[in-house]
């Protein structure tokens, strides 16, 4: 990192203010200094560090939204989303970050008011080139990195050791020319092309790219004639930006024609991309597949793309400031509104394809790709939003994902974005119809289940039997190609059976509901499915529970909770989990205990994801799992109970409730399986020398690796994993077999 003494500082700053701003310059470190300061404090704060990328974001009004997501908070309701927001953090003790605020200062500088107005426990930790501005403020203006002056270099002692600036280059030298390091013949030069460079990070970083073509002595030389033209041969008048912009320009002057077009169209992505859609955008125009796949690995060469892996699958992004400077570029072009419609009409496909395969076995594969490019969705839509003529085509868009926004429990991100296109002047179509039908009755089939296992629903009169199956919205021609199922209306159907069956039981009438959730459930199987049949199963659980058959209520419950997707959204498993509770309180002989360690995992489950939002219906209302285990236990041992469910993890919820042996929460992330393995070959042996305590030098060292590159592994694999310290990373390789380490 080669920052103690910055780190020191904000960590001290960070501990007598709320809200502290770092900033400085593009390229300066903030970003890294911010993440390297939050994994330092994070045992300090109990409800965790997390961090809020947004860069991405373009709509100020969409900041609470990224903040809720970052949090994993779940909001089924259409309420303000900073009211949503607030409400979860007023009793939380967390740090937020939020990364990259300089475009959208007024809504940052919104939502940090209201925010710390509200909470004690909650800091913010901001980066931006300005300040936010709200009372209470405190800044941090991130220095540049060190470098030696000529009269600091001792005899025979390396520089190198003492200036993180040389580290750095010395590091990127290395990871492009094996074997590269620094000694008495070159670490003068180094120095003076860092200083040359304002000790910018990412100014060196794409000038030490260079040494596999240039040597040291010849990469100092044509950058002094760079910096004379640039200065006019006066160094006050060249601010860090123009430094950086200089060093971005040599970068871009030395990529290939063919290189500088594919960064310019590469500029619209936000967060990461992977091939197939830098060819749907860049591709044509002259370029084949085969053109946008070199120009990618040229760009990666020089350190323009930075190329990651998730889950086996290569993905590239640009760095802010390299993606501003090709927004740059395509404006010159006159290319910013066709590149950007390239992107929407690539984004809006993959909507309408994963619309078309959702009702079948790829939802999982389909949520794990729409997590990964929600940030290019979301420019989607902002460029439909905001563009004359292009609202029809964001409300299509945005209807198309109905199954994201309800499945995902963000359903007020959904409407933020069909609203949006309304105002814009779409017309309402038969996409927006399907989707608000969807909306408005997965919230039916929520309210009418809460209010059954509260007690709160009493049979209606003999003039509610005249109820009949609502007819699912109508698909419009075209949408499905030749040979395909129409697995779209198989979707609705499953989804109207079981919110007729729901109100069905909700009236009195749970018999007339088995037979539609066991027609449901069929049609799910036989088509692979998994969220549909999970709302069947516990439709048919709650059908068979307020029919008095408990037994048979706590076998579907479990069955719902042996389905993956039900146990890897934390909604469907709160709702299995209650369902189960009230089943068992009232089903076995001694279950009082059980009721009440899943109604503790139950409300630990909701409160980490934003509260249940039917809760407010019956405020203060005993749910009947919990009367009855309080009537069995008493109260004292209700509450022993019930905390103990408090403290188990997701999976160890899952565990108790199926009768299995819990695994320890620590040795995989939460919604992985049990036997996967999320790190690559090269990250599993980073873990390994982790579990050795060693340092991310060591680590470099014993690799033969550069230490940036070990830092990156580190990074990456706390991602992955979902932890926030090396010490969770070597509690979960100890436990792993020797044969998968």
């Amino acid at each position: 990192m080669g920052r103690r003494d910055e780190a020191a500082e904000v960590r001290r700053l960070l501990s007598v203010g709320r809200l502290l701003t770092l900033t400085g310059p593009g390229g300066v470190g903030k970003t890294r200094l911010a993440g390297h300061v939050a994994r330092q404090v994070a045992r300090v704060f109990p409800d965790g560090v997390w961090l809020v990328p947004l860069a991405a974001l373009r709509d100020e009004a969409f900041v609470p939204h990224a903040v809720i997501d970052a949090l994993g908070v779940r909001s089924e309701s259409v309420r303000p989303p900073l009211e949503v927001l607030v409400e979860y953090l007023r009793e939380r003790r967390l740090l937020i970050v939020l990364d990259n605020c300089e475009h959208l200062l007024r809504s940052c500088a919104v939502l940090a008011a209201a925010v710390l107005s509200a909470t004690e426990g909650v800091r913010i930790l901001a980066t931006s080139r300005h300040r936010l501005g709200p009372a209470g403020e405190r800044l941090f203006e991130v220095p540049p990195l060190s470098a030696p002056a000529p009269d600091e270099f001792a005899r025979g002692a390396l520089a190198a050791e003492r200036f993180p600036a040389l580290r750095l280059f010395a590091d990127r030298a290395a990871a492009v020319v094996p074997g590269f390091t620094l000694g008495d013949g070159n670490q003068q030069a180094v120095a003076r092309l860092c200083r040359r460079l304002d000790g910018l990070p990412l100014a060196i970083e794409l000038a030490a790219v260079r040494v596999r073509a240039l040597g040291v002595e010849q990469l100092v030389e044509r950058l002094d004639d760079r910096y004379q033209l640039l200065t006019g041969g006066s160094p006050a008048s060249a601010p860090r930006h123009r430094t950086l912009r200089s060093a971005v320009d040599w970068s871009h002057e030395l990529c290939t024609p063919q290189e500088q077009l594919v960064w310019a169209w590469l500029s619209v992505f936000v967060g990461g991309f992977d091939l197939t859609a830098a060819e749907a955008v860049c591709g044509g125009e002259g370029l084949g597949e085969a053109d946008v796949l070199d120009a990618v690995a040229g760009l990666v060469d020089k350190s323009v793309l930075v190329r990651e892996e998730y889950g086996g699958q290569v993905r590239y992004r640009l760095l802010v400031s390299l993606r501003d400077y090709g927004l740059e570029k395509l404006e010159d072009l006159g290319e910013v509104t066709v590149t950007r419609r390239r992107h929407r009409d690539h984004f809006a496909r993959l909507a309408g394809e994963y619309e078309r395969n959702w009702f079948g076995p790829d939802q999982a594969e389909i949520t794990e790709r729409l997590r990964l490019d929600r940030d290019n969705v979301r420019a989607a839509l902002d460029f439909c939003l905001t563009t004359p003529g292009e609202a029809q085509h964001g409300l299509r868009m945005a209807s198309s994902l109905w199954f994201h926004w309800v499945a995902g429990g963000i359903w007020g991100q959904g409407r933020h974005f069909m609203d949006g296109a309304l105002r814009a002047g779409a017309r309402p179509d038969v996409a927006l119809t399907r989707a608000m039908w969807a909306g408005a009755l997965m919230s039916l089939v929520h309210t009418r289940s809460a209010a059954v296992l509260a007690g709160t629903e009493t049979p209606r009169s003999t003039a509610d039997r005249e109820l009949s199956v609502p007819s699912p919205p109508p698909v419009p021609a075209g949408s499905f190609g030749p040979g395909r199922a129409r697995t779209t209306t198989a979707s609705f159907i499953v989804l109207t059976r079981v919110e007729l069956a729901c109100t069905l039981v909700s009236r009195g009438r749970p018999q007339e509901a088995v037979p539609l959730c066991v027609e449901a459930i069929a049609l799910c199987e036989a088509h692979g499915e998994q969220w549909a049949r999970g709302w069947a199963l516990r439709t048919l659980a709650l059908a068979y529970w307020s029919a008095g058959d408990y037994e048979r209520a706590a076998e579907h419950a479990r069955a719902c909770l042996r389905l993956p997707y039900t146990t890897q959204q934390a909604q469907s498993l709160a709702r299995t989990l209650d369902l189960l509770a009230a089943a068992e309180a009232l089903a076995l002989a001694g279950a009082a205990e059980r009721a009440g360690v899943l109604r503790g995992a139950v409300d630990r489950i909701w409160r980490d994801i934003g509260g249940n939002p039917v809760e407010t219906l019956q405020p203060g209302r005993l749910r009947i799992a919990e009367r009855h285990a309080r009537r069995a236990l008493g109260d004292a041992a209700y509450e022993r109970a019930h905390r103990r469910g408090g403290g188990l993890s997701m999976d160890e919820a899952v565990a108790f409730a199926l009768g299995e042996v819990p695994e320890p929460s620590v040795i995989r992330p939460a919604g992985s399986a049990p036997d996967e393995v999320p790190l690559t070959r090269r990250e599993m042996q980073v873990a390994a020398l982790i579990a050795q305590g060693r340092t991310n030098r060591q680590i470099a060292d014993n690799l033969v690796i550069a230490q940036r590159t070990a830092e990156g592994h580190v990074e990456r694999i706390l991602v992955k994993l979902g932890f926030a310290n090396r010490s969770q990373v070597a509690a979960w390789f100890s436990t792993r077999r020797p044969e998968e380490g």
